[in-house]
C-alpha cells in the first residue's frame, strides 16, 4: 500500500546521507525505522495498558514471596 510522509529538511537530509553512504534505499530504511518504531509503539502501549489493569484491580499481581512460593523456588 503506498503511503506519503512529510519530512523535516533536517531529517530528510539525514536520511538522504545515510542512503548515499551505504547504497541502500529510502523505503528500506523508512520500511525498517516504520516496523521497529512500531514493535516499540505496541510494547509500550502493552505496559501502559497491564499498569492500567493493574491500578484498577483488574489484574493480578504477587509479591516476591507468593511468587517464589508459587513457582516452588523456596529452599
Amino acid at each position: 500500500m503506498p503511503t506519503s510522509i512529510r519530512l523535516k529538511p533536517e531529517v530528510e537530509d539525514r536520511l538522504n546521507r545515510l542512503v548515499e553512504r551505504t547504497g541502500r534505499s529510502k523505503t528500506y530504511y523508512l520500511s525498517q525505522l516504520i516496523e521497529q518504531g512500531l514493535d516499540q509503539l505496541e510494547w509500550e502501549n502493552l505496559v501502559l495498558q497491564d499498569a492500567t489493569d493493574i491500578r484498577a484491580g483488574r489484574q493480578a499481581t504477587y509479591s516476591d514471596a507468593e511468587a517464589r512460593r508459587i513457582l516452588g523456588l523456596d529452599a
